[in-house]
């Protein structure tokens, strides 16, 4: 069965390389999200000798809004789910899963004591824009500032590199909307909220007239919205036929 959703958040603007590798970053992104959020780092070995991935993987599995993610630190963010209400029955066998995303991706094990995530200083998550997002609300909630309709705002735009794109938090407060961009999280963008009704005004606001579709999660329990398109093409996903881009 294919995907029910395939979101693909591709951090716009490269992170420079680092030495850290992709179990610190998955460490780290554990972290980000904290224990409140159900996850797993994973272990995985990849028998693909064409595709993108290296032999072997780590990425952190996670749940949110009652779907299972996928992060590493070469792709960012997907959609691991198959199937819609059926999280449980997806967390104990990930295999199907894997094979999904890619078909080498045929043996995997639980990293079940990870070093602890080593300090970062403030460092960027390496392609974590959709996950730094998350930890950007979460960090807000005991704060206790009035705010509503917490939702992850994730538009493409198409460059000379493919159908790239990437993800912001987005929250209404005293009538207007608050945009966050994990890029700069201490700078607040304020939106009329007759702007920030329109997804895609939204994102065009934020990085222009070159964004063809955006899509949003909302934070608070509710399902994702479809995409909105700006063109007849549909974002770069499996849930499109084609190569997909990858966060």
């Amino acid at each position: 069965m294919p995907r029910f959703s395939i979101l693909l958040f591709l951090l716009l603007g490269a992170i420079p390389l680092h030495a850290q590798t992709s179990l610190e970053n998955a460490a780290h992104a554990r972290s980000l999200l904290g224990p409140a959020v159900w996850s797993k780092i994973i272990r995985i070995e990849n028998d693909s000798r064409l595709g993108r991935y290296p032999r072997v993987v780590h990425a952190l599995v996670f749940e949110l809004c009652g779907v299972l993610w996928f992060y590493t630190d070469s792709d960012g963010t997907q959609s691991f789910s198959l199937h819609r209400d059926r999280v449980e029955e997806e967390k104990a066998d990930f295999g199907p899963l894997l094979r999904d995303i890619d078909r080498g991706f045929l043996r995997w094990s639980e990293v079940t004591s990870p070093s602890p995530a080593p300090s970062r200083g403030g460092a960027r998550l390496r392609n974590g824009c959709f996950i730094e997002s998350v930890s950007l609300w979460r960090g807000r909630l005991p704060t206790g500032m009035p705010a509503t309709r917490p939702r992850l705002v994730s538009y493409y735009l198409d460059t000379p590199a493919g159908r790239l794109g990437h993800t912001v938090l987005a929250y209404e407060t005293d009538g207007q909307v608050e945009v966050i961009d994990p890029v700069c999280p201490d700078e607040r963008r304020i939106v009329r909220s007759d702007v920030g009704a329109s997804p895609l005004n939204l994102a065009r606001l934020i990085a222009g007239s070159r964004v063809v579709s955006v899509r949003t999660l909302s934070l608070d329990g509710a399902v994702e919205t479809p995409v909105v398109m700006a063109d007849r093409g549909g974002p770069r996903g499996r849930a499109a036929g084609e190569s997909p881009a990858r966060s």
